[in-house]
Parts: C-alpha cells; structure tokens; sequence
C-alpha cells in the first residue's frame, strides 16, 4: 500500500515540477520581453537624434548656401557696376573730347576772351597745324584717368545710397541722395586726381613743346616739380565736385523720381535718360564752375605762358581772376561751351551706365542659372 500511495505523490510532484518549469519559462520570458524594451526605446532615441541632427546639418547647408548667394549677389553689381561706369565714362568724354580740349585753353588764358568764333577758329586752327589727331590730345590720359574715375564714381554711388539708406523703403530722402552724390564724387576724384592733372597739362601743351606721352608728363612733374605737384589744386577740385558730384546725381535721381510717379515706369527709355542726364549735367556744371576755373589754373599754372605769377592757394587764385578778369569773364569764361559739353558727356554717362547695368544683369543671371543647373 504504502509503495502505490507513492507513485500518485511523484506525480504529483513532476505535474508540481512541470507547473514550476512552465511558469518559470514564462517568468523568463517575460523578463527577457521586458528586458528588450529599454534596447528598443534606446535605439528609437538614437534614431531621433540622428534626423534632428541630419536636419540641422541641412539648416546649416541651407544658410551657409543664402549667405554665399548673398555674397555673390554683391559681388556682381559691384562688378556690373564697375564695368558699366567706366564704359559709360569712356563713350561719353571721348565724344567730347574736342570740346573739352577747347574748354580748358580758354580757362587757362585772361588774354583771349571766349566765343563760339573763337572756340571755332581754335579748333579749326589745331586740326589745320596738327591734324585731326590733335582734337582728342590728351585723350589717351583722359581715358587712363575716366575709366576708373567713372568706375569708381557709379561703383561708390551705389554702396553711398545703401549706406545712408537713400530712397529706402519708398521714402523721399532729398539731402541723403545730394550727400551720396557729393561722396560719390570724392571718392573718385580722391583715387585718380593725378591723371586729371595730367590730363590737364596734355590738353594745353601741342606734341612738340610739350608732354609726348602720359607717362613723360608724370617723370617731368616728378624730376622738375616735385611730387606735391602731382596734387596741386586737389582741394579746389574737391570743393568743386562737391556741388558738381552732388547735384549731377541729385538731379538725375529726382527726374528718374518724378518720371517713376508720373508714368509708372521705373526704367525710363534712352531717350529720356540722356535728356535727364542732359539736365543734370547743366545743373552740375554751372553749380561748380568757378572752381573748375581755379582747379584748371593750379594745375596748369607752370605750362602756361601767361601765368606770370604762382597762384598757390584757392584764396590767391579766385582773388586774383576776381580782379584781373571779374566774376563773368573770370570764374565763368567758357560756362556757355560746357553748357554744350556738360549735357552731351553727362547724358551719355548717365544713360549708357544704366543700359549697360541692365544689360549686364542680365548677362550675369543667364550665367548663374547654366551654373545652378
């Protein structure tokens, strides 16, 4: 009996045992389950932080992007604005070149006075002794000196308006776009004034008793005049091209203005430009004449044969051609011609550094997008 009561018990015990194993099992993998758990939330974290940081390496891509296409950006108008200026200033005074050549004989001399007949019978006289050649004498330092003198002009306009925010935002800032004018013009007189002395001293001497070439101009001023030469007259033109500078640019800014809110029409025609740069050229130059007279004497003062005395300040000279030839005869001897030069070479410059601006743009654009492609 006793050896039969214990088979039950072993039974019962295995069943116990089974019962024990299974629910042990089933413990086990619970716990494994609830061991994976952490792993799965851990990499899910990793995951995460993975697209946050693929998105702000993106972010930063995409910024880094603006900014080298806004630098970009700058780069090309300063370079449209370059090539266009001294292109425009190139057309314009090279197409004036005669006149102007006239212009400054006349300024220089008490002893002749102006006129058309005058002015006529000079340049008939150049072309009759030295050939038509002669006509744009001086030109040569004229372009080594407008080039960049109107490059740098056009160029320092532009970043003058944005500096001092002219026009910003639809506002009529009158006495902002005058005073980026004037800085304009200072800053491109400041940078070439020594080939406008030289382009000076070539249009008042011929090719025999004179200067050859430019660089002949600068080692005679060099070796027989020192190099303070080279700047003689550098305030009077800077106190001259303060009104010039300042109102050519004001005055063409405004027309361009006023046409806008009259027509509608922001990019006014070629016609019209040359007749708002026609204007301000006539403003600029009458605005700053009288200074032009004294600048033009300091330069010329030890090539001109009827200069019998040094003139070496600004004071001296305007005192001087103020009692020797009056006001009319004297600071404004010649204003008539410049009023037939002024607005040829101002409208050309004007008119031909906004269509080339326009042009180039678009030649600048057409380029970036084959690049982006």
């Amino acid at each position: 009996m006793s050896r039969l009561l214990e088979k039950p018990n072993i039974a019962v015990s295995i069943t116990s045992t089974g019962s024990q194993l299974s629910s042990t099992v089933g413990i086990a993998s619970s716990n494994s389950t609830t061991a994976t758990e952490p792993g799965k939330e851990t990499s899910t974290v990793e995951d995460e932080d993975e697209r946050n940081a693929l998105t702000s390496e993106a972010a930063v891509q995409m910024t880094s992007s603006a900014k080298t296409t806004v630098v970009r950006d700058k780069i090309d108008e300063v370079l449209i604005s370059l090539i266009a200026g001294a292109a425009a200033g190139a057309l314009a005074k090279t197409t004036i070149a005669p006149l102007d050549r006239t212009k400054i004989n006349f300024q220089i001399r008490k002893d002749v006075p102006f006129s058309f007949r005058a002015s006529l019978h000079y340049l008939k006289n150049t072309y009759s002794n030295e050939g038509v050649l002669a006509l744009w004498r001086g030109n040569s330092a004229t372009m080594a000196r407008i080039v960049p003198y109107a490059a740098i002009q056009f160029t320092s306009h532009e970043q003058w308006r944005r500096i001092l925010q002219v026009d910003r935002d639809g506002t009529d800032t009158k006495v902002r776009r005058f005073v980026a004018g004037s800085l304009a013009g200072i800053t491109s007189q400041s940078l070439t004034y020594p080939l406008d002395l030289a382009r000076a001293r070539m249009a008042v001497t011929d090719k025999y008793t004179g200067y050859r070439t430019l660089r002949q101009v600068f080692a005679k001023i060099w070796v027989d005049e020192g190099p303070r030469t080279l700047y003689r007259g550098y305030w009077a033109t800077v106190l001259g091209v303060i009104p010039y500078a300042g109102t050519s640019f004001f005055t063409y800014e405004t027309l361009k203005r006023e046409y806008h809110e009259m027509v509608g029409n922001t990019k006014p025609n070629t016609l019209v430009s040359l007749a708002f740069g026609a204007a301000a050229g006539a403003a600029g130059q009458t605005a700053s004449y009288p200074l032009d007279i004294v600048r033009r004497r300091m330069q010329t003062i030890r090539v001109n044969t009827m200069a019998n005395e040094r003139c070496p300040t600004i004071l001296e000279t305007l005192m001087k051609i103020y009692r020797e030839e009056g006001i009319k005869n004297g600071f404004y001897k010649g204003l008539s011609m410049n009023w037939i030069k002024g607005p040829i070479a101002v409208g050309i410059s004007f008119s031909t550094y906004d269509l080339i601006k326009e042009l180039l743009r678009e030649l600048f654009h057409l380029k970036r997008g084959r690049l982006d492609r």
